[in-house]
């Protein structure tokens, strides 16, 4: 198997996600690029455990199903953010966010 093209799919993955989450101002096109940025680095973990044999067998594997577990958590946690904000605000719009702290 020829590890390049998954490398360059899983950079062109990466690049996306990292241009959605500097440039978009929705909450929720924001979380969709950072799980695309998650799956880009799956690819490489997969890849790079299909092709480079370490001393230890199916790493790759293992920690690709760390990220897919640490991102279930980060897309559960992330939208209850975004709902509770657009109970708030009516708005779901990155930069109309308060980020000083308002006493009550």
């Amino acid at each position: 198997m020829r590890p390049v093209i998954p490398y360059v799919t899983a950079a062109l993955l990466f690049g996306i996600g990292v241009y959605g989450v500097l440039r978009r101002r929705n909450a929720v096109l924001l979380l969709m690029s950072v799980e695309l940025m998650l799956n880009a680095v799956n690819l490489i973990l997969i890849t790079a455990d299909a092709t480079v044999r370490a001393a230890l067998p199916h790493t790759g594997q293992v920690f690709a199903l760390f990220v897919i577990v640490i991102a279930a958590a980060e897309v559960g946690v992330g939208l209850a953010i975004v709902l509770q904000l657009y109970r708030l605000r009516a708005s779901v719009a990155v930069d109309e966010v308060p980020l000083e702290r308002v006493d009550a």
